[in-house]
C-alpha cells in the first residue's frame, strides 16, 4: 500500500470505530502521524473523499485549521439515485464514472453484476474517440440513461 491508501484506510477505520458519519481532524496532526507532508493529506482528500465516493469534505486552514470529512447519508435507493444524477456533470472522467457507480453498489442501489457491466461500459477503450472531450460526453449520457432505466 502507498501512503495515499495507508491514509484514506486509516480515516475509513476512524470512521468505523467511531461508529458516526462525521470526523474532523487536523491536516498537520494527521501528516506529523504518517510522517509526511500535509500536501500529501490534501491529495486524499481530493481524491479518496469526493462526492462521487461518498464525501463531502469541508476544510479549514491555519493555525487552528481542520478537516471535517462528512460521509452522505442517503435515506433509500431513489434518494441515491436521484442525487448521483444530480451531480453527473455534462463530462465525467473514466474514475468519477466508476466512483458513482461504485457508490451505488454500496448503497445497494444496484446489484454486483450490475456495477460490473456499469464499469465495463465506462471504459475509455470501450468508448474510443479520439478526443478526450466527446468521450467525457459521451460517458456522462451513457450513465444518466443507464442509471435512469433502472428507476
Amino acid at each position: 500500500m502507498n501512503m495515499t491508501e495507508i491514509i484514506e484506510s486509516y480515516l475509513k477505520g476512524v470512521f468505523k470505530q467511531l461508529d458516526t458519519d462525521t470526523i474532523e481532524i487536523k491536516r498537520s496532526e494527521l501528516a506529523k502521524k504518517f510522517s509526511c507532508v500535509p500536501s500529501q493529506v490534501n491529495y486524499v482528500m481530493k481524491t479518496k473523499f469526493t462526492f462521487e465516493r461518498g464525501y463531502i469534505v469541508e476544510s479549514k486552514r491555519g493555525g487552528g485549521g481542520y478537516i471535517r470529512i462528512q460521509k452522505i447519508g442517503y435515506m433509500d435507493a431513489y434518494e441515491t439515485m436521484e442525487q448521483i444524477l444530480s451531480n453527473i456533470s455534462d463530462h465525467i472522467t473514466q474514475a468519477q464514472a466508476q466512483d458513482f457507480i461504485v457508490q451505488l453498489l454500496e448503497n445497494k442501489c444496484i446489484t454486483e453484476r450490475e456495477a460490473k457491466m456499469m464499469i465495463q461500459m465506462m471504459r475509455s477503450d470501450v468508448l474510443l474517440f479520439e478526443s478526450a472531450e466527446q468521450e467525457s460526453m459521451l460517458r456522462a449520457r451513457l450513465l444518466r440513461i443507464l442509471l435512469k432505466s433502472l428507476y
